[in-house]
């Protein structure tokens, strides 16, 4: 039976991937959501598992059809050696969702990582089965967790990010630029057609991949024209977190937002932007910008991921600059996710964000962005110094901009000059690669930085208040509290303006989502590709369980939303006391250590670039606190947070997620 009769006679997925035999994707997302015709002919006519005929044409790519091969039958094991495909993949699938058992006591250096098995934290097997972990690349970012970011490692997920793109631009380089194959009609897509021009060296061609309608190549799209609005109503915080295509009542609730909705009119006429990323998709983005009318204006990217597309973006559109950031040490990355828009009129907005530039992060995961009101020009005849926030978040900002020592950012950096930025009301938080020592101004990046503002800012705060972090990955902390966590990072986030004095250090708690959470979030196992927190770093640090807490967000709608956000935070039953929304998750390498062992003053040395932004009761609603609840004659509305309060600790049976789960 052939694949159109099979594929009407059972309910696979009714969307056929628009690339077909060129698809060269690998992530299992994009393997339940579109129907490979190709490979499920290889997989219906293979007499065993891992036992695949492959075509001759396809053999140029067969290391990445066997790829997509194993995938494809992770999720759908009836298809080998059958004539039938699998019925149409279901969320309640428990091939991938089954309750973990306890690693091996068995010592690291004995065990691989990638075949533990997942732990319940004591040591104890269980009867219930293994979660078999799938054989394809995690598609989450390994961000600041210098166990995982090494990028000579051959297991490094970093290092596997976008590999099918890389393959796919290896059999462009191969083959001379020929006319696609015309692909069959889909639902809501646009189908190729034979008279397309030749395929171009680049890899980007905005003809072929973006459809007509918005609606058929984003799931979520909001009605047009009313971002301003919806901008005005989120004061004084501007904070939002991402629409979740999978919890429709996220696609209309006021405080979510699409990337598509940072484009829109209302907000402006785009003349010219930077996106500052760790991972870009460039068809994806310039999806966007497309759709809003921009796909001609002036956009720098400035990346940490090296693509093929990027690399050669500019010979397809001129008007793209992309450079890529090179950072000396191999345990960092250009993590900071930032847009600056500028607008036609001169005036200009700053969007700090958590989310990568890929359709992964913003489909069902729980992301943060803070939007800034619109920052007008300042008049020809104004002071210099004129028109800085009261956070002084224009000189902060310049400050991160010149730390790049790229020119394609000055004519930014002297627009920045320009703008007035005095209706800012959060504080810059930034890293920046290398080692520092304080300024007269103070220290100007890490932790030490989080420390001096909110000793000179944040009002005094009962020690008995926790500091809550959260965070989408973690580093190597130490073998105990007191080595990192304890000794710099709550030494510098405990501090407010009440003298330090004889004071106890307040308690530490950690947000990371357990196995249990991802297994019954939106994606199942495979919500966890956007966490790369692996088991070989957390046996170095099993004090770490004692402080780990679920992540739950029903009051956001977001409890199976696997969280990408990074936030930190204290509070007490009288309020919030300061939030910070960051792209820095846990880490040394994020947040920077100091040099012990220097003679005099001890440098602080930062491997990342991060940035986020610091929210002080003092400076956004003139009080000493945030309302964490809504309450009848309340002056100022409640600070939306991203998760549900009170926390609640990790059970003795549950095991954060680890990477391993998703590695074969």
């Amino acid at each position: 039976m052939d694949n159109s009769k099979r594929r009407a006679s059972t309910k696979v997925p009714d969307k056929i991937c628009q690339y077909g035999s060129e698809c060269y994707r690998k992530n299992p997302i994009h393997f339940k959501e579109f129907s490979h015709p190709h490979l499920e002919s290889i997989l219906t006519e293979a007499p065993a598992k891992n036992k695949y005929r492959i075509p001759d044409e396809l053999s140029m790519s067969r290391e990445v059809v066997l790829d997509q091969l194993k995938i494809i039958e992770q999720i759908y094991p009836e298809l080998v050696n059958s004539n039938t495909p699998p019925s149409k993949y279901s969320k309640n699938n428990t091939s991938l969702a089954v309750p973990p058992a306890s690693f091996s006591t068995e010592s690291p250096a004995k065990t691989s990582p990638s075949k533990h098995s997942p732990s319940d934290g004591q040591g104890k097997l269980k009867n219930s089965p293994i979660p078999k972990p799938v054989n394809a690349k995690a598609t989450g970012e390994a961000g600041s967790s210098t166990s995982v970011s090494k990028p000579q490692s051959k297991s490094n997920a970093v290092a596997d990010l976008f590999a099918e793109r890389r393959a796919k631009m290896a059999k462009l380089r191969a083959e001379e630029p020929k006319k696609p194959e015309s692909q069959p009609s889909t639902s809501g897509q646009q189908a190729r057609k034979q008279s397309d021009p030749p395929k171009q060296q680049s890899g980007v061609s905005l003809k072929k991949v973006i459809p007509r309608n918005i609606e058929d190549y984003y799931p979520v799209v909001a009605p047009r024209g009313q971002m301003a609005a919806k901008l005005a109503a989120a004061a004084p915080y501007n904070y939002f977190l991402t629409t979740i295509t999978d919890a429709k009542v996220t696609h209309s609730e006021p405080l979510s937002i699409t990337f598509q909705e940072l484009l829109d009119s209302s907000l402006g006429e785009l003349e010219c932007s930077v996106q500052m990323n760790f991972m870009v998709d460039i068809g994806w983005l310039m999806g966007h910008y497309f759709f809003a009318g921009y796909e001609n204006r002036p956009l720098l990217i400035l990346y940490g991921d090296e693509t093929p597309e990027l690399k050669m973006v500019s010979a397809k559109k001129p008007n793209i600059t992309a450079v890529k950031v090179n950072i000396a040490t191999p345990f960092g990355v250009h993590h900071t996710k930032m847009g600056l828009y500028g607008y036609t009129d001169g005036s200009m907005r700053v969007v700090v964000s958590t989310a990568n530039l890929y359709e992964d992060d913003w489909h069902n995961r729980t992301q943060g962005l803070w939007v800034s009101p619109r920052l007008p020009p300042m008049p020809e005849d104004a002071d210099t110094g004129a028109g800085d926030s009261r956070t002084g978040f224009r000189e902060s900002l310049i400050s991160y901009l010149n730390s790049y020592k790229i020119g394609h950012l000055q004519p930014w950096v002297a627009r920045i000059q320009k703008t007035d930025f005095s209706e800012v009301n959060v504080f810059l938080v930034a890293s920046v690669p290398g080692g520092h020592l304080n300024t007269p101004k103070g220290p100007l990046w890490g932790h030490p930085r989080m420390g001096y503002l909110l000793g000179k800012h944040s009002a005094p705060i009962d020690d008995t208040c926790p500091l809550v972090a959260q965070s989408s990955s973690i580093g190597s902390l130490g073998p105990n509290p007191q080595s990192w966590v304890l000794s710099e990072v709550m030494a510098s986030f405990r501090r407010d303006s009440a003298p330090i004095g004889l004071r106890r250090v307040p308690a530490f708690k950690m947000i990371f989502p357990s196995f249990s959470n991802v297994r019954n979030s939106h994606d199942h196992l495979l919500g966890g590709g956007c966490l790369p927190y692996m088991k070989a770093t957390h046996d170095k640090q099993l004090w770490l369980k004692d402080y780990l807490h679920q992540w739950k967000s029903d009051s956001r709608n977001r409890t199976k939303a696997v969280p990408h956000i990074k936030t930190y935070c204290r509070w007490s039953h009288r309020g919030l006391y300061w939030f910070l929304l960051t792209s820095a998750n846990l880490s040394k390498a994020a947040w920077g250590v100091y040099n012990k062992s220097a003679k005099f003053e001890a440098p602080l040395r930062i491997n990342s670039y991060e940035a986020g932004v610091l929210f002080l009761p003092k400076f956004v609603i003139e009080d000493n606190f945030f309302p964490m609840e809504s309450k009848l004659g309340q002056q100022h509305p409640r600070f939306p947070m991203p998760y549900d309060v009170p926390i609640i600790p990790y059970a003795p049976e549950d095991t954060p997620f680890f990477m391993d789960y998703l590695r074969g």
